[in-house]
């Protein structure tokens, strides 16, 4: 009698693997039992002359024990994944009422005060950034200088290029970065205010004034 029926029970608990964690473990542990009352009832009835080969034995419970090892593996991998997810959620509601610093060129001007951030690929001697209204006419070229690589904040005073006080609201900008004559990779950062929190099956996603959803995953800053 061959053990080479047991590769088809192996084959049934892999099977198993996406299946609900209670069902799983049941279905390892029907396998294993099983597994092992074949293996005794052909060890009964093997042929004298002909004895099984140890080694094909070994090989055969060693598979048994790699099934389940995998399902306790894949238990333990729900389980932290569960845990993860529920420490974002406790995380990212704290976040409501907070300010965040995201990616996005949204400058909200207000009292004559603007925030947003820029990250720099490398560092750069160069550093310029244009404000535009909500028409898209540029209102202001503001020269930041030089800057090291990362991130880092500015503020904007609301004023054009002639020193007028320009009304509060929404502005946007654009920024140019380089080092001597290199351009440097620049992207834009904004500051929001996070309004709520929506939790998908992914993680959860910041509803931030101004900006819309964010991934909480994109969140540089925050203040």
């Amino acid at each position: 009698m061959s053990l080479s029926v047991t590769s088809s029970i192996v084959s049934d608990a892999t099977n198993t693997k996406n299946t609900a964690a209670s069902s799983s473990t049941n279905s390892v542990a029907d396998a294993q039992d099983r597994f092992l009352k074949l293996l005794v009832t052909q060890m009964q009835n093997q042929d004298p002359l002909n004895p099984m080969d140890n080694a094909q034995v070994t090989t055969q419970m060693a598979q048994i024990q790699t099934v389940s090892g995998i399902e306790k593996l894949n238990q333990t991998l729900q389980s932290l994944s569960a845990s993860y997810a529920a420490t974002q959620t406790m995380q990212s509601a704290s976040m409501i009422g907070h300010s965040v610093l995201t990616d996005g060129n949204l400058l909200t001007l207000k009292g004559g005060a603007a925030v947003a951030g820029i990250d720099l690929s490398a560092a750069a001697d160069q550093v310029e950034v244009d404000v535009y209204d909500q028409y898209g006419t540029l209102v202001n070229t503001n020269k930041l200088g030089g800057r090291d690589v990362g991130s880092f904040a500015f503020q904007w005073d609301g004023k054009d290029d002639k020193g007028n006080a320009l009304p509060d609201g929404n502005y946007s900008f654009t920024v140019k970065a380089a080092k001597g004559s290199d351009k440097v990779d620049a992207t834009a950062l904004a500051v929001g205010l996070v309004n709520s929190v929506r939790l998908t099956s992914t993680g959860s996603l910041l509803n931030v004034q101004g900006l819309g959803e964010v991934d909480m995953a994109k969140v540089r800053q925050i203040f």
